[in-house]
């Protein structure tokens, strides 16, 4: 077996494992975000935060996360927090990834954000932080939820790329899991 690649009979982690791995993520992501935005600022001369708005936000929220994923995903399964959570990304036959197809999840994951963001919208409700904050937050917790409907409780998204996240833990888990 080639490293970095597990058994398919691997459980998947528990839907509290998955959404911590996401939380860390999500405080990881803020520094790429961060770093990428003042690169892109450096880089294009940016002295007032509204010139070269969409370029700035395509940067620092599309590319470069997707870039980030996608390498990662690609190269080893995992992305720091990923390894910290002892969860693992593979191919529904426990293959590694392709870039095309963690590309191709990367994209498909937006769905965690893409409603609530239409419905936000929709609402009127884009310019109001916290109704924002409120309705995306809904919105993670219920696609979170979703994840139990799934026989094999995985994101939905993961069944749709023909990915699933995977346990690595030695040892049984506890019954707090």
């Amino acid at each position: 077996m080639q490293a970095g690649i597990e058994p398919p009979g691997r459980p998947t982690p528990p839907l509290r494992r998955r959404l911590a791995c996401f939380l860390y993520e999500g405080v990881l992501l803020f520094g790429v975000v961060f770093f990428c935005a003042l690169i892109y600022s450096v880089l294009t001369d940016q002295r007032n935060a509204m010139v070269g708005r969409q370029g700035l936000l395509l940067t620092a929220f599309l590319l470069a996360p997707g870039v980030y994923f996608t390498w990662y995903w690609s190269r080893t399964g995992q992305t720091l927090p990923m390894q910290t959570w002892r969860i693992h990304l593979q191919t529904a036959d426990g293959q590694r990834l392709t870039r095309a197809r963690a590309l191709l999840r990367y994209l498909a994951a937006w769905v965690w954000f893409l409603p609530a963001l239409a419905l936000a919208w929709l609402a009127g409700w884009h310019d109001s932080g916290a109704r924002l904050a409120a309705v995306l937050g809904a919105g993670v917790v219920l696609y979170a939820l979703s994840s139990k409907l799934h026989p094999q409780r995985q994101f939905w998204h993961d069944a749709l790329c023909g990915t699933r996240l995977v346990d690595t833990r030695t040892t049984a888990p506890t019954a707090r899991d």
